[in-house]
């Protein structure tokens, strides 16, 4: 992983951009199990954004909310 993806703009743009909605509002869930799971998928999609792997599956369809 290269040190300039280390940066918090990068980080910021991985988060805004790269991650699932519900990961990012899982984390606000009253749960604890779902609070984690999202965590989780909020970490592994920031480390394929920033990484060398796909950050997004092309193949995958967007829905409108």
């Amino acid at each position: 992983m290269q040190t300039d993806s280390l940066q918090p703009t990068a980080i910021a743009e991985a988060l805004l951009f790269s991650t699932p909605g519900w990961a990012r509002i899982g984390l606000t869930a009253p749960n604890e199990r779902l609070r984690e799971r999202a965590a989780h998928e909020l970490a592994l999609s920031i480390a394929e954004a920033l990484g060398d792997g796909p950050a997004y599956d092309h193949n995958q369809l967007s829905l409108p909310l």
